[in-house]
């Protein structure tokens, strides 16, 4: 007999819909599962048939024969178990077609019979077109999420097909988790003595624009960054499913509820390629620039990454997306996020003085072969910052608190969903030119830094953009003022100053 059960695979952070298709004939006892599984699918097997004794029910000793369509979409994990084990069931009698029809199942198998969590359920039930999902109890608040299904859940094979047959009454699904905030963001007003670096930090909240800071060992780099992402707002509905998605599909998104906060990933800086920006050799995962979709990513001690990781971050940066080819399949994942990074002026940290630097010209050099030119000119904003002045350092007080400052980078955010972009880094070409238009003063100031060589045709772009955030930030509506640039110059500074090269 043949019995064929919706389910559905993951494809790098998509779901795509499965056939699973179970034919039990006479022959030699096998059990055989085609269609491109990988090693954990295949042994689904295993699984299926000790779930199916410990639960009670007789294991068909016939051929059977499992097929996962389409052929050509490599199967991966075990969200398959369940649909297999439903198949067999059906396709050897021991359940009625009808107490399947219409209806999709989700789930791993414990030899048990117990129905397990899988990553990737978001994206999976997008893509189940059944009106009625069957998921173990821990999957039920992120399946409904999706909407326009019915998701039903059992804790174990003999619970679930006795729902199917109205043996028994469906589970009442579980409580929804309680609504936690995320952990406590730390404090901007903690930071003193550092008022450009504060500006800093606002301007790249507000327009979301990529920040550079570089300076010697113990200025407050990394306290600067850790208070970036308490001024960014909530994420949008769009967004915010988008990064769902991707947690979802990663397996790090907690049980239920939507990611609303923008994320903050911060990987260490022996982070291999993949492991930055996705893939693998069977299962796409994705990386951390698409975990950081929405949010943040800090790059802590950039110039310590490998220079292979850092200039794969070139492309996700000016599209916000990252493509991964492998032989048999090609993905497109979202990772449109805000890249901060810190890092000394040279190894030894001392490079803002010449003469405290204990670094050779070779190791220099090296060091600074890490970061790319083209790397560099993707920061907007570049600072400078220095240890603080210790009488700020000890009584320094009176600055404002994160709550104050993200209420200008909202209003600045609306400002720019106003003219069709989320962040003013996104805008490009007319749209640019139609929104911040140049004054003639801002226009002289330009053409100067283009000619001088201080900017590439790309800085030009990002300098303007920067430039539109602080005159948001400042209620300007009218054309940039030449001090807009200036301050939009002033926050970018030279690459080869910021990094130890002067006076050498």
């Amino acid at each position: 007999m043949l019995a064929t059960v919706p389910a559905a695979t993951l494809l790098g952070v998509d779901g795509v819909a499965v056939a699973v298709e179970v034919h039990v004939a006479r022959g030699l006892p096998a059990f055989t599962v085609v269609g491109l599984p990988d090693t954990s699918c295949r042994e689904s097997r295993d699984r299926v048939r000790a779930a199916l004794l410990t639960s009670g029910f007789t294991w068909p000793d016939r051929r059977t024969t499992v097929n996962l369509a389409p052929t050509a979409v490599r199967k991966i994990g075990s969200s398959l178990d369940l649909a297999i084990a439903i198949g067999v069931l059906v396709a050897s009698e021991q359940l009625s077609p009808a107490a399947v029809e219409g209806r999709a199942f989700l789930g791993e198998l414990g030899l048990d019979g117990t129905l397990r969590h899988v990553p990737g359920v978001l994206p999976l039930i997008e893509a189940i077109a059944a009106a009625e999902v069957i998921v173990p109890p821990p999957s039920v608040h992120e399946a409904s999420l999706v909407g326009g299904h019915t998701v039903r859940c059992a804790v174990d094979l003999r619970e679930l097909v006795d729902a199917l047959t109205a043996e028994a009454p469906w589970r009442r699904p579980p409580e929804p988790p309680m609504h936690c905030d995320a952990a406590a963001v730390p404090e901007l007003a903690d930071v003193r003595g550092h008022q450009v670096a504060r500006t800093a930090l606002e301007v790249a909240a507000a327009g979301g624009h990529n920040l550079l800071m570089v300076g010697p060992p113990g200025a407050g780099k990394t306290m600067l960054a850790q208070r970036l992402v308490g001024l960014l707002p909530d994420l949008d509905d769009a967004i915010a499913l988008a990064a769902t998605r991707v947690h979802s599909a990663a397996g790090a998104l907690p049980l239920g509820g939507l990611v609303r906060r923008p994320p903050w990933r911060a990987p260490h800086h022996g982070t291999s390629a993949v492991a930055m920006v996705g893939g693998g050799s069977q299962r796409l995962r994705p990386g951390e620039i698409s975990l950081a979709h929405g949010g943040v990513l800090f790059l802590d001690e950039l110039g310590e990454f490998s220079a292979v990781v850092l200039d794969a971050l070139r492309q996700p940066l000016e599209e916000g997306v990252i493509r991964i080819a492998r032989a048999e399949t090609r993905v497109e994942v979202p990772a449109r996020f805000l890249l901060v990074a810190a890092m000394n002026p040279c190894p030894c940290g001392e490079g803002v003085t010449p003469s405290a630097c204990r670094c050779t010209d070779r190791a220099l050099e090296r060091y600074r072969r890490r970061v790319s030119g083209p790397l560099l000119d993707r920061f907007d904003l570049r600072l400078d910052v220095h240890r603080p002045d210790p009488h700020a350092l000890l009584h320094g007080d009176g600055v404002e608190t994160t709550a104050q400052v993200a209420v200008r980078v909202q209003r600045v955010r609306a400002l720019a969903a106003g003219r069709g972009v989320t962040t003013n880094a996104e805008l490009t070409g007319p749209a640019l030119e139609r929104v911040a238009p140049l004054s003639s003063e801002a226009e002289q100031l330009l053409e100067r830094a283009l000619e001088s060589g201080r900017l590439t045709a790309r800085g030009l772009r990002r300098v303007w953009r920067v430039a539109r955030t602080i005159a948001d930030l400042a209620d300007h509506t009218g054309p940039l003022a030449a001090e807009h640039l200036a301050s939009a110059f002033h926050l970018r500074a030279d690459p080869g100053f910021l990094l130890g090269v002067a006076g050498r």
